[in-house]
This record gives C-alpha cells, structure tokens and sequence, in this order.
C-alpha cells in the first residue's frame, strides 16, 4: 500500500476514533511519539502495535526523540536515565577511546529500552556544534564543540544504535549551534561566513553523510540563503545538504508546528515539500493541524520513496547483548566522567 510523505504524532496515549479515521484515511508514512504518549511500558507495546495496525504496515516506522538529558521521552520509574552528551564529550577529553565507549554503551541501552516496545526509530545523534553565544535549546546535549570530535561520538552513538536495531535520524543539519534562539519559539538567523561554516557546523556533519536519515535545522544561514530557514530552502538542501556535505539518506524536516516556521502549517507543508525536503514532520498531535499537513503532502514516491525504502532496509536484527553488564560499565564510565569533571 502507498503512503503519504509525512510522520505525524497523535494526541495521548490511546489513539482516539478521529485519530484511527485519519491515520486509515491519510496513510503517513511514519508516527512519533513524546511524553504524552507514554505511561507504561505495556500501555508504549500496545500504542505502537495499533499505530501499525491502523496504518496497516508492519514496518512503519516509529520514532522517538531519546537522547538522554533533558531530552529523553521515556524515563523513571518505568525506564533509567541516560546522560546528556555533554558527559561523553568530557570523558572524551579525558580518554578519547572511553568517551566513544560511553556513547556507544549508552545508545546501545537506549535501543534495547526501545526495541522492547517496538520503536524502530530515535532521532539521535546530534552533530550541533555550539558555540559561547548561542540559545540553549542545545546546550549539553553536544557532544563537544570541535567538529571532528562531535562527528566521532555521534558515529558512536549511531553504532550503538544500529547494534541494538534501531535506525538514527542525523540532526540538526546543517548545524543548529551557533543558533540564538529556540526553533520552538523563534527563528534564528546565524551570519557566519560561508568558509567558516565549511570549517565547524558542516564540518561536524560531513563525516556523518551515509546515514539513512537526517532531520533539518529551522535556521537561516545568510551566507548561503538570507530568506529562508534550512528546512524550507532549496539552495540550502541541494548546495549544502545534499552537496558540501554530501548527505543523501531520507531527509526529514524539523516539526512543522514549531514557531521558527511562518506562514499556516498548509503553507510550511507546501514550503518543505518545495525545498526538497522528503518527508514532511508533525509532532503536536492537533488533529486539524494534522489535516493540514496531510492536505498538502504527497504520496511517497520517486527518489524520496528510495531512500525511504533504503533507510527501513538499513535497519539490521539486534546483536546478542548483555543488558545489565553494559548498564554496569557504562555507570562506572559515567562516574569517572563525574570525578574527572569534579
């Protein structure tokens, strides 16, 4: 069956009969989850089932944002807690090769967290790279602030990921660190020379271009595009995305609802879909906004369909893997972090 190019949320955590209707109706090719959808991790199991079984493809993918931090869907008393990137970046410092340990321990349980529920997806790694004057929406979810360091714990982390099953998503590209604002709230403008991006933000992301998935940053680079943010430029995705960086994996825009975007959500689906994005994002659950988005997104297909069939593809069976001795190391990793950092 076809699918449309979009990944929406839903409202809570049972899908309601509007919601059935228009995942039955509108036919997205992906859900994602937040906090509001989970309270057990039965309750998570049986959410993601119906999901796939209303949409009426097994293998749709699910996807959740667990990093670890301040940024983690899923936490007590049902699952641990995860460190920010920050920790692996000043473990690294310390010990390159236990830093990269760390990060890839951490993603490797985070996977098994979500495999036992059936998500398939964490839009994880971040290769951000922040720099002193920035917002700080990302702040210590870093993972450093020297690109060939951000881009070695990231591939860490993807590795990781991908030994327990589960496909990352790249974010933000080409670089949300130098923004001065939170993309929720507000669009961010980053003027930047052109080379020096090459040097530090692209920089981070280029070693990370064979990845099957990377989500946009809702940011204007003026060197590049000064009229429009990442997610909805043309000239960005082929000249930057596409082409310095060299990323050619399924490209997923940042939420549509976020208030960096103008214009109404029919009019910013439109704007990502003309940018080249290939598959549009709603997390808010609003099930009007959600018409609206569906309304202006079209069926999966051509070159965008390839790389949607190639990103499920990438995703391999979990590797043998023992849980609580990997829990085991990676706190007494995280306590030498702690002690180090003291």
């Amino acid at each position: 069956m076809s699918t449309r190019a979009f990944i929406t949320g839903v409202s809570g955590t049972e899908l309601t009969a509007p919601e059935r209707e228009f995942i039955r109706a509108e036919r997205p090719w992906g859900f994602i989850l937040f906090k509001r959808n989970v309270a057990t991790p039965a309750q998570v199991a049986a959410l993601v089932a119906e999901l796939r079984a209303v949409a009426g493809a097994a293998d749709a993918p699910v996807l959740i944002d667990q990093e670890g931090g301040r940024v983690q869907r899923l936490g007590p008393p049902h699952w641990p807690v995860y460190p920010p990137g920050a920790v692996f970046a000043s473990l690294y410092d310390t010990d390159s090769a236990l830093g990269l340990t760390a990060a890839r321990l951490s993603a490797r349980l985070i996977a098994a967290d979500l495999a036992d529920l059936g998500i398939t997806v964490d839009c994880l790694p971040l290769a951000d790279v922040p720099v002193p004057a920035a917002d700080a929406v990302i702040g210590n979810r870093a993972y450093g602030t020297e690109p060939g360091k951000v881009a070695a714990i990231a591939r860490a982390v993807t590795e990781g990921l991908e030994q327990g099953g589960v496909l990352p998503v790249l974010k933000h590209i080409p670089g949300h660190g130098r923004a001065a604002a939170d993309t929720h709230f507000k669009l961010p403008t980053v003027d930047t020379p052109r080379d020096e991006l090459e040097r530090t933000d692209f920089a981070a992301f280029k070693p990370l271009a064979d990845l099957p998935m990377a989500m946009t940053a809702h940011v204007v680079f003026s060197a590049v595009d000064p009229a429009h943010p990442a997610t909805t430029s043309a000239t960005m995705i082929a000249d930057v995305i596409r082409g310095a960086i060299g990323f050619q994996g399924l490209l997923m825009s940042d939420d549509v609802s976020m208030n960096a975007l103008s214009g109404n959500i029919a009019d910013r689906t439109r704007a990502i879909f003309a940018a080249g994005c290939d598959v549009a994002l709603h997390c808010n659950g609003n099930i009007e906004e959600m018409r609206d988005v569906a309304g202006q997104t079209p069926e999966l297909s051509g070159r965008a369909l390839e790389r949607a069939k190639a990103a499920l593809a990438a995703r391999k069976p979990p590797q043998p893997f023992d849980r609580a001795a990997a829990r085991a190391e990676l706190d007494a990793l995280i306590a030498r972090a702690n002690t180090a950092s003291a």
